[in-house]
């Protein structure tokens, strides 16, 4: 009989058909698979490109979740999905974003899990969740929870699976794409992550980009300012200039006679002028002094009073030309402020010319209070007042205010930035109360009394009584003392530039002093050992050799050790006169030359000289 086996053929197609239908559900579930990451992709995408275009920044990625969430939530079924984001050094995140299908009113979703007390976990919007728990339903099989991180900023947030348990529908498709999910939600949310992090990278440079335009536009308005503050410049230096060369040439012209009333007009403009000119290259230096915190100041005990009266007095040619009334008031409290006179006196005389510039016709005045240890500097007007907008800008460097009441713009635009800067340096401040139409008010706000040692008050005190009583004294009783003993002071004057040298020395032989002028240092040294001046004026800057090395050689050699020197020099900066007194120098004067200063120190030195000789 034969007898047949009951295993099938080799090859044979008893068993093929389940394979193959295994196989095709398989791709079936592959192709889901990356249609369904395709399909995410591509709204993630679109998202990013709308986000960028936009220049969103925290709503977008919100919108990137969002669309996680919503993409998500249509290819799972029979699962909710939802976002729970954790704030830095929390450890309870809240769920912001759950599918936009399901409403917050409707009823929420619960997630089972190994987490602690074996409690059920809500996906329900605004739902606080403690970290522990999502930690714990990250590391089941399969996992309830997905951490969305990168590279910088560690967790972002975390994706949130809640399945609702459904009976068996022998589906068998269905049944493998339930087994390739967990391969989606990893995959989804390296998407979700890398377009996240795209985004952060495209508006970081954004933000650079918005920054550099801005540093752009402020480049260019300074370029602007500084273009307008030359052409400004320019003309305010060069108005001057002409005044003092044309009328300089019509007193040449015409042969210099002092008797003549015209030529001491000729004088007084060119005299004008000049002091115009100082002031406005005073105003580029003292700026240059502050911000490189240069500036020295002068502590002194000033009588308010009298500072005031002079301010006011020096304004009142401007006003009484224009027509218009000065007043002061005075608090009867106010009397001595601890502060530089010289630069309280600058920072009245900037707003009071201001004040007159701007003022066609009625009152300008200067009005100084004492309040609760401050003392208030208030200089107002009656003129076209200043806007709201122009009132931002008043303090920026070379801004100047267009207006019909004055024909040009005059002034370098840093008169009020050099007011306020050197209020600061009183420990004070500048103050604006202004309308169109209706005047302004500058009050400059000083502390009553300042941070300074009383010790160096008293001294600076001193040092400017020595001063003033030398201007008086020094010249006429050495002069006496001269004249008696038949004694006529030579001094050595090094001076390259030639018109700073004539000035000197016609200005010190007029007092009686006999001059040798010399250039450099070789003609120096060349004067020096033919005879013993009296005092050297020496400029630091000489064309072939540096000053200060000629103070130290005249300090070592022993014939030359005890002439006095003086140094007349354009070194102005902060620390310029301490490196010339170390040096070895007796006295320091800046540039330009104040002459009756020059002569009180002269006269001082050779004073001490002579007496210790004779």
């Amino acid at each position: 009989m034969q007898q047949y086996s009951s295993l099938p053929e080799p090859n044979s197609q008893v068993d093929a058909t389940p394979t193959v239908l295994t196989t095709i559900q398989q791709l079936q579930a592959e192709l889901w698979l990356e249609h369904s990451l395709s399909r995410l992709q591509n709204r993630l995408n679109d998202c990013l490109v709308s986000l960028t275009s936009n220049q969103q920044t925290v709503a977008g990625e919100a919108e990137i979740f969002q669309t996680v969430v919503n993409e998500l939530n249509s290819v799972l079924n029979n699962t909710k999905v939802a976002i729970a984001l954790v704030e830095p050094q929390k450890k309870v995140g809240k769920v912001c974003f759950v599918p936009t299908s399901t409403s917050q009113h409707s009823s929420s979703l619960m997630i089972e899990g190994m987490v602690k007390k074996k409690k059920k976990l809500r996906l329900r919007l605004a739902e606080e969740i403690d970290i522990d728990d999502l930690q714990l339903l990250a590391q089941q099989e399969p996992p309830g929870v997905w951490q969305l991180a990168n590279d910088i900023d560690g967790v972002i947030g975390w994706l949130i699976i809640a399945r609702t348990p459904v009976e068996s529908d022998a589906n068998a498709f269905k049944d493998t794409c339930i087994q390739i999910t967990p391969q989606l939600l990893t995959r989804a949310v390296q998407q979700c992550v890398t377009t996240i992090t795209q985004l952060r990278k495209v508006q970081s440079l954004q933000r650079h980009c918005q920054q550099l335009e801005t540093i752009n536009q402020q480049l260019e308005r300074t370029n602007q300012l500084k273009n307008q503050f030359l052409a400004n410049t320019s003309h305010e230096i060069r108005t001057p200039l002409s005044s003092i060369t044309g009328f300089i040439h019509l007193l040449i012209a015409q042969g210099y006679e002092p008797s003549k009333e015209r030529h001491q007009e000729y004088l007084g403009i060119i005299q004008s002028s000049s002091k115009h000119l100082l002031a406005l290259i005073n105003d580029i230096l003292d700026l240059s002094k502050i911000e490189a915190n240069q500036l020295e100041m002068q502590w002194e005990q000033v009588d308010l009073p009298t500072l005031c009266r002079n301010v006011l007095l020096l304004l009142k040619e401007k006003a009484t030309n224009k027509g218009l009334k000065i007043s002061l008031e005075l608090d009867p409290n106010v009397n001595t402020l601890l502060a530089d006179s010289l630069r309280l006196k600058q920072m009245l005389l900037n707003l009071l010319f201001n004040a007159v510039k701007f003022t066609t016709n009625g009152s300008v005045g200067l009005q100084v209070k004492l309040k609760n240890y401050w003392i208030y500097f208030t200089v107002w007007d009656t003129g076209i007042g200043i806007s709201q907008e122009h009132q931002a800008e008043l303090f920026q460097p070379y801004f100047q205010i267009s207006n019909s009441v004055v024909s040009r713009n005059e002034g370098t635009g840093l008169g009020l930035v050099v007011t306020q800067k050197l209020a600061e340096l009183h420990g004070g401040r500048v103050e604006v109360e202004s309308e169109l139409g209706h005047g302004s008010r500058f009050t400059i706000v000083l502390p009553l009394k300042q941070k300074c040692e009383t010790e160096k008050v008293e001294e600076v005190e001193e040092l400017g009584k020595v001063g003033k009583k030398a201007k008086t004294e020094d010249i006429s009783r050495t002069s006496q003392s001269f004249s008696k003993n038949n004694y006529f002071p030579n001094i050595l004057l090094v001076e390259d530039d030639s018109d700073n040298a004539r000035l000197i020395q016609i200005y010190l032989q007029k007092l009686g002093y006999q001059i040798n002028l010399v250039n450099n240092a070789e003609q120096m040294w060349k004067i020096l050992y033919q005879q013993k001046p009296a005092v050297i004026l020496l400029d630091i800057k000489l064309p072939d050799e540096d000053g200060l090395g000629i103070i130290q050689k005249l300090r070592e050699h022993q014939q030359y050790r005890n002439i006095p020197i003086i140094v007349q020099t354009a070194m102005a900066m902060k620390g310029d006169r301490e490196i010339c007194l170390a040096a070895g120098v007796n006295e320091y004067i800046s540039k330009p030359i104040d002459l009756p200063l020059l002569a009180s120190l002269v006269a001082k030195n050779i004073y001490k000289t002579f007496y210790r000789n004779h």
